[in-house]
């Protein structure tokens, strides 16, 4: 087996791993026995549970700033904002052990986890704030303060997610880009 894919199956048995128990009661042998190798071949990889940790948080940002697309104005708008946030969602539904780690476990009494999380939180934040900016200067977001707008919108997400999570009563994916749409049109999106 290449490295390339020890490390990829150390990384999604890990996932697991956090997903299940939590950062703090994680251990490194319980990552080495979901992905049935010694625990010393963790350890060829990565130094500790932390840097894996921090590997999978920046690989779901990278998921998530690659899965947008820039909008053209010249195109149609409603169908491509709707795409960017079809695409975010399926990041995250489709990826439901990395959900749980970010709203089930981000808190704790570990500085270096909860500064990860926050540092995940801010990267989104300012990205959004970037995109929301450029919308602007294109017409397509109203005037007002793109970090704020960025924070509401996020916030939203993250409540929308714990809900779908959280909620026996299912939901298709598209209600939910409807929903989003509706919310973002009815606030800061103008057309």
């Amino acid at each position: 087996m290449s490295k390339e894919r020890r490390r990829e199956e150390l990384l999604d048995a890990a996932r697991r791993v956090f997903a299940e128990k939590g950062f703090h009661e994680a251990k490194v042998g319980d990552i080495a026995r979901a992905a049935s190798v010694a625990k010393g071949t963790v350890y060829l990889y990565f130094p500790d549970k932390r840097s894996i940790f921090s590997e999978l948080i920046d690989h779901l940002f990278l998921r998530l700033s690659g899965a947008i697309l820039r909008v053209d104005t010249d195109g149609d708008v409603i169908n491509q904002v709707k795409h960017n946030i079809r695409a975010v969602l399926g990041v995250l539904l489709d990826d439901p052990d990395s959900m749980r780690i970010l709203f089930a476990h981000a808190g704790g009494v570990d500085p270096t986890f909860s500064e990860k999380i926050d540092a995940f939180y801010d990267g989104l934040k300012q990205m959004l704030a970037e995109s929301l900016e450029e919308g602007q200067g294109l017409g397509i977001v109203a005037d007002g303060d793109p970090r704020l707008y960025a924070a509401f919108t996020l916030g939203a997400l993250k409540e929308l997610l714990t809900e779908v999570t959280q909620n026996s009563e299912p939901r298709t994916r598209e209600a939910l880009v409807e929903a989003v749409y509706g919310l973002l049109e009815s606030g800061y999106l103008r057309q």
